[in-house]
């Protein structure tokens, strides 16, 4: 443990991209293997399940350092993560442990899963005089199962390669699936990483590919000649939302990959079914979706079939998916990656049973943009363009070809800041994570905006059926590190009231919130749920009474169906 805290302290100390690979590096180079193979699980996203509740922690830890609960709250708020609270109130250790990693994660936080509570808060007292600050920190997360660290997978890649002396991307593609959440990370798995034997999968493995990601396409039409030349030169399909996938195809058997790497065969029986009629040795890039009369349907219909374990039949009928094939990755058990992006796209056709993404095509940009906009009818987010030429890369690279995801503009609307909650890691001490409503109806002018403004600083409940703000969506994207600390001023400077980490704040700023989709929902007072909401930016030339509606919100979801 005490290595990779220093390692994470190097981590989180530097924001250059070479000197974390660097770390990363150092790093591999002396820890044992089995550490090593822990180090990448966590580091590359890995997240084991919580262990004990953080609320049962931080009564261990106000125990242990011997503190009122007022006074830890006061700590905890003045910090902003609970694990750094916890690592700076405990009492100073007289020595630290030299245990590794490995042993740390396999035979004391595993086996607190079947302890009593008893037993638990013994132990992770005695783990806790054990470490340092740092090593308190990561153990604390790694208990609480919110283990996080500012470096990317592919940087992890990168180092791994640096360190055994492979290609980037083989380590990428053996990779795929460590984090997956039923992996148990060992020495011979991490060495299998950077063996020098051969490059292909085992005939009989559900081994999926990295996956080819897309780039923003932000320039203006009048650059797209310029920038990309004639249309002729592109593929161009619809972009869909759903869940990206790989499905695999070998010896018999059918796995379902998510983008996450999580593994979710079971989840969608009717992707298996598709999947059954290829040919063993076939791998297939494409969006499973919920497709229902003849279009994709929104997309929280999909979240319905994402967290269930069971699938019933009503379940089955309300949302059944499909399979829209983007892209073929391997053929009667060859990698054909390599292949132009129009040759690969033949093979794709000919497989059976398979949706394949339709292609659009046009003399000129702007005649393609005039069938973009039909986007949102269509139930799609614009086009992806894939050069006729390219090959399928890993991950978010141009080396191999480009794919670019050209999408329309982000629904939109004005909404109050109301809540507000810190963030984390180096945003730990700024109020970054922000609540959203908007008007029930229209004010009818400043006052009487003002007055319900009032009314809640008075701390008064809401009328039912009086003026009111209605919370409908949370974001803590969008925003540069000037603006948050702008922003978190003037939240320190309203709040009303806390609740555990949350401010209740004096209504005082209008924002522009936008989001890709946007449905019913029984499960927010509201009515309504958007999907991924982010702060466009601050209407700092907007006063409240004119912030949007429910009926605003109302109509474009009527837009959307």
């Amino acid at each position: 443990m005490k290595r990779f805290a220093q390692l994470f302290n190097e981590l989180d100390a530097s924001t250059a991209t070479n000197a974390k690979v660097d770390a990363l590096k150092r790093y591999f180079d002396e820890a044992p293997d089995a550490d090593a193979a822990w180090a990448v699980y966590f580091l590359s996203g890995g997240k084991p399940r919580q262990v004990i509740p953080t609320g049962v922690l931080s009564e261990m830890a106000r125990r242990q350092a011997g503190i009122e609960p007022w006074l830890f709250d006061e700590c905890y708020q003045a910090v902003g993560d609970l694990a750094e609270t916890i690592a700076h109130v405990l009492p100073m250790s007289m020595h630290t442990s030299d245990v590794g990693l490995a042993e740390w994660v396999e035979q004391r936080l595993l086996p607190l899963r079947t302890a009593t509570p008893e037993q638990q808060a013994e132990r992770i007292a005695g783990y806790w005089r054990e470490l340092d600050a740092t090593g308190r920190f990561l153990l604390t997360k790694l208990i609480g199962g919110g283990f996080r660290v500012g470096v990317s997978k592919l940087l992890v890649q990168r180092a791994l390669a640096a360190h055994a002396g492979l290609d980037a991307k083989l380590v990428a593609q053996r990779m795929m699936g460590y984090t997956d959440k039923t992996a148990r990370p060992d020495a011979a798995g991490y060495r299998a990483l950077l063996d020098h034997a051969s490059v292909q999968a085992p005939s009989g493995s559900g081994q999926p590919y990295p996956f080819f990601l897309a780039h923003a396409l932000e320039q203006p039409l009048t650059e797209f000649d310029t920038r990309l030349g004639p249309p002729s030169d592109w593929l161009v399909e619809w972009k869909y939302d759903g869940i990206r996938a790989q499905v695999v195809r070998r010896a018999g058997n059918i796995w379902v990959w998510s983008r996450g790497e999580e593994l979710v065969t079971e989840r969608f029986p009717e992707v298996m079914a598709i999947a059954g009629q290829w040919p063993d040795g076939t791998v297939v890039d494409g969006e499973i979706l919920v497709w229902k009369d003849g279009k994709p349907a929104p997309f929280n219909l999909l979240q319905q079939r994402i967290g269930r374990k069971l699938l019933g039949k009503k379940i089955l009928a309300e949302a059944p998916v499909s399979f829209m094939a983007y892209d073929l990755l391997e053929w009667q058990g060859e990698d054909i990656r390599s292949w132009p992006q129009h040759r690969r796209r033949e093979a794709l056709l000919a497989l059976p049973g398979l949706m394949v993404s339709p292609t659009v095509e046009r003399r000129t940009w702007a005649e393609l943009e005039e069938v973009r906009q039909e986007s949102r009818a269509r139930g799609v987010e614009g086009f992806m363009l894939k050069h006729r030429d390219a090959r399928y890369g890993s991950g978010r690279t141009k080396a191999d070809g480009t794919w670019w995801k050209w999408k329309i503009a982000p629904l939109s609307v004005d909404c109050v800041l109301i809540y507000a909650q810190a963030g984390h890691g180096r945003r730990a001490s700024v109020y970054t994570d922000y609540t959203f409503a908007v008007w029930n109806r229209q004010p009818a002018d400043a006052e009487e905006a003002k007055a319900v403004l009032d009314a809640i600083e008075r701390r008064e409940p809401a009328q039912p059926d009086g003026l009111q703000l209605v919370p409908f969506a949370k974001a803590y994207s969008g925003l540069t590190d000037e603006e948050f600390r702008d922003v978190d001023r003037v939240i320190r400077a309203t709040t009303l009231e806390k609740f555990g980490p949350v401010r209740s704040v004096r209504p005082s700023m209008v924002f522009e919130l936008g989001f890709e989709g946007i449905n019913r929902s029984t499960r927010h007072k509201s009515g309504i749920a958007v999907r991924f909401p982010r702060m466009l930016r601050v209407r700092s030339d907007k006063p409240l009474h004119e912030a949007d509606t429910l009926a605003t919100l109302q109509a474009l979801m009527s837009h959307s169906d």
